[in-house]
């Protein structure tokens, strides 16, 4: 433990997220041990954050003016628009340099569990931007690229169903499964099973050979089989049938034939009895 205003900005620093114990004391002797005008640097920054910072009032993300520069691009395309978690997100998308249209930060997801539900989130402002043109043109698509997590997943399925009643909206949502580089082998169920859902074709139709596995359309689920009417036989089919049992009879004789000769080769109760009481009087 160390005394004064050291030790409260080693609290302080230990309070940020990824920062233990040790790293805010480094931090805090970094501090100490650096010129006078980086630490006046720092503290004006941190004062400007809290001061003056300013969020877009279209997307919603960290900007220094009413628009942020994504949305005050020109080259944008204004009919697509990417659903984000948190600002931290656009950047990662970005990075990627795939995406061209425009961005919504809700500010979270979804977690009853710690109270936050829709009101907390900027479900409301989305909800206005899909209703109204941007720069004359609607949106088309509406890409929701939350976490795949309990609370992501939680968040894309309620803002699916609260886009569903417009009819000309392109809802999707981003692809999950096997990193660039993984081997199969060491991925776990949840990711195998998402990357196979979330395939895509590379050659060939959608249509499926008969045999393999398919996916039954909802006109096909508990709908029972045609009946089948019933159909006269052929008298040609049926003489065939009666010559052929004629025939069966004459070759091998009947049932009750070989019962009765059975029946007459087969000992009866009286010769039991007789024989065993010989066997009595006349003992070896």
């Amino acid at each position: 433990m160390y005394e004064g205003p050291v030790q409260n900005l080693i609290d302080e620093f230990g309070k940020l997220p990824g920062i233990g114990p040790k790293s805010a004391q480094r931090l805090a002797f970094h501090l100490l041990q650096s010129e006078p005008e980086s630490v006046e640097r720092l503290r004006t920054a941190l004062k400007a954050v809290v001061d003056g910072i300013t969020y877009c009032e279209i997307c919603g993300t960290v900007a220094a003016a009413e628009r942020c520069r994504i949305c005050s691009d020109p080259r944008r395309d204004p009919s697509l628009v990417c659903v984000v978690e948190e600002p931290k997100d656009i950047e990662a998308i970005e990075r990627t340099r795939e995406f061209h249209g425009l961005y919504h930060v809700l500010g979270g997801a979804l977690d009853p569990i710690n109270g936050i539900g829709p009101n907390e989130l900027r479900i409301a402002g989305l909800m206005r931007r899909v209703g109204q043109e941007t720069d004359g043109t609607e949106i088309a698509e509406i890409i929701i690229a939350t976490d795949p997590n309990t609370t992501g997943e939680a968040t894309s399925t309620y803002l699916a169903r609260l886009l569903r009643p417009f009819p000309d909206l392109v809802v999707s949502r981003l692809a999950s499964g096997l990193p660039m580089g993984a081997d199969l082998e060491f991925a776990d169920e949840l990711t195998l099973g998402s990357a196979l859902s979330g395939r895509r074709i590379l050659s060939g139709e959608r249509s499926r050979p008969q045999g393999s596995a398919r996916v039954l359309a909802p006109e096909h689920i508990d709908t029972p089989p045609p009946p089948t009417e019933p159909t006269e036989p052929d008298p040609a089919e049926v003489e065939v049938s009666e010559a052929a049992i004629a025939e069966s009879e004459v070759s091998w004789p009947r049932t009750e034939h070989r019962t009765e000769a059975s029946a007459a080769s087969r000992p009866t109760t009286d010769d039991v009895e007789r024989s065993s009481n010989e066997h009595v009087d006349n003992p070896r």
